[in-house]
């Protein structure tokens, strides 16, 4: 089904969840450090990495940063501490997802699945541009042009915004944002939304403190502060 990345120093829990996830079809390279994961990833073909954040030498914030810097590949993060900092902290350096542990491998697996879908190109609409004041989102290539300029977006903050477009300005809840970019299974899942929509703004918007395309309507959810133009550019 998918290539993955899974980076974990503790040896029998990498040998079982790289065997769990290769039931499920996945083709899966483990490797217990930092330094190797990097190594592989020079290779292409990754589709996602799982990726512990306590390791010696180099651990889970060092490997995120380095990979952000050279590549888009989706980013689910492993970690026993779940305080808001190391969250935050993860989804500043542009992880998709961050799982605490203990987890169940199903809990993990369902992750998967829904981030491998949101990032899957045959999900997207193919050939279009989508254009919203001086934002340009260009759907098949997953590029984002703000006033000309690109704007890196992981795929879920991507999905997210995405979403917003296609609202049209209609204001829509936090359930309806999970559904629409996590599949229904994850409707009552609301919780990291208020978190996404901050990153998102810190990369999107000129003054992030007075947001112009992701606007919170207090208590009811969030909408694009610029309404998309009604034309979908197909590409020649």
């Amino acid at each position: 089904m998918a290539h993955l990345l899974v980076v974990d120093d503790d040896l029998s829990l990498l040998e079982l969840l790289s065997s769990y996830l290769g039931r499920l079809g996945h083709v899966v390279d483990g490797v217990a450090s930092g330094a190797v994961a990097l190594d592989r990833l020079e290779a292409p073909g990754f589709d996602l990495v799982i990726l512990d954040v306590t390791m010696p030498a180099l651990d889970g914030w060092d490997v995120l940063s380095r990979i952000r810097a050279v590549s888009r590949v989706p980013v689910i993060m492993l970690t026993a501490r779940a305080d808001e900092p190391d969250i935050l902290r993860g989804f500043a350096g542009g992880a998709d997802d961050y799982v605490t542990k203990p987890f169940s491998f199903a809990q993990l697996a369902a992750r998967v699945g829904a981030i491998l879908e949101r990032a899957s190109p045959e999900r997207l609409e193919t050939g279009s541009v989508i254009r919203a004041g001086d934002l340009e989102i260009d759907v098949e290539r997953h590029r984002v042009l703000r006033s000309g300029e690109p704007v890196e977006l992981t795929p879920t903050e991507f999905g997210i915004l995405v979403t917003l477009l296609r609202a049209h300005g209609r204001v829509l809840s936090a359930r309806q944002i999970v559904t629409a970019v996590w599949g229904p299974e994850y409707a009552d899942d609301t919780g990291y939304i208020r978190r996404y929509v901050w990153h998102l703004r810190q990369k999107l918007e000129p003054d992030p403190a007075h947001p112009r395309y992701v606007v919170n309507e207090r208590s009811i959810g969030y909408r694009l502060g610029s309404v998309p133009d009604e034309a979908v550019h197909p590409r020649g």
